[in-house]
């Protein structure tokens, strides 16, 4: 088996048929010829939210999904695919990019990081950046805190090569922990002051790693506090063959278990076991 590395992928050739394992996904399978993404949505502004992302790209057809929690109780959540399908390189943001120091992390600051909005994550109607601010177009959190979405979206070109450079981005904090959204919490919003900036502050935010994924548990893999994953697990993508998920890691450690076992079934000379027991020639 060789394995080639090529930037974030990890290419396996020479892989025998009989080592590859598959991955069961919680929604309908993939179909031939897509490709599966997993983002782990990490908090911001010490909101204690945390999720799982899945993106299924079938040609232009992108199927995102979403399970969050941590969430304002109640509150519609804007959400976007933030970044550039142009090369730039954007990232999630942290704390130091508080600029002015007023404890809250704003969406204009950390824009700075995760880039303009490229798509709105509505429930129904566009998808188009304009429609950032429709939160009457968002999914609500439950009463729990807890937010699902799924939605298959037509998209252009750009964002089919360019997948990997986009982020997840939730928003919605509760600063001052009365279960909803006010000004008395951050005061006004920067980007509509008909808005609480408690309601378009970020909340969370995650990278595209091209990782294989097989459901979507919250929590499945941890988050702002280290990854379970190893950063080769988490580089490592989904490819479909025949309506499959294949993942990598499952064939290197199948043909890594394949070698052993060889290996183990090589029968040791008749002379060499009697050297061993100490038995004659």
């Amino acid at each position: 088996m060789i394995v080639k590395r090529a930037g974030r992928h990890v290419v396996l050739t020479a892989v025998p048929a009989a080592v590859f394992l598959t991955l069961g996904l919680s929604g309908p399978a993939l179909a031939e010829g897509g490709k599966a993404y997993q983002i782990d949505l990490a908090q911001l502004n010490k909101s204690g939210s945390r999720g799982t992302v899945l993106l299924n790209l079938k040609g232009n057809q992108l199927t995102v999904q979403i399970e969050s929690e941590g969430m304002v109780p109640g509150q519609p959540s804007a959400q976007h695919l933030h970044g550039s399908t142009k090369g730039h390189d954007f990232k999630c943001p942290d704390a130091t990019d508080d600029t002015d120091r007023d404890g809250v992390l704003s969406n204009t600051e950390a824009t700075h990081d995760y880039g303009d909005i490229n798509i709105s994550l509505t429930t129904t109607g566009d998808t188009n950046p304009a429609s950032g601010l429709a939160v009457e177009r968002m999914p609500k959190a439950d009463k729990q805190g807890k937010l699902s979405y799924k939605r298959t979206l037509t998209v252009g070109q750009d964002v089919v090569e360019h997948i990997k450079d986009l982020h997840v981005v939730q928003h919605g904090i509760d600063r001052n922990k009365n279960s909803k959204y006010d000004f008395e919490g951050a005061g006004k919003s920067e980007l509509d002051p008909k808005l609480p900036q408690e309601a378009t502050a970020p909340t969370n935010c995650g990278e595209v790693k091209g990782a294989a994924v097989g459901s979507l548990p919250v929590g499945a893999i941890e988050t702002g506090g280290g990854s379970s994953q190893t950063a080769q697990e988490a580089s490592m993508p989904v490819t479909v063959r025949d309506g499959v998920a294949i993942s990598v890691l499952a064939v290197a450690a199948g043909a890594v278990a394949l070698t052993r076992k060889r290996a183990s079934a090589v029968p040791v000379p008749v002379r060499a076991r009697r050297e061993r027991t100490g038995g004659g020639a």
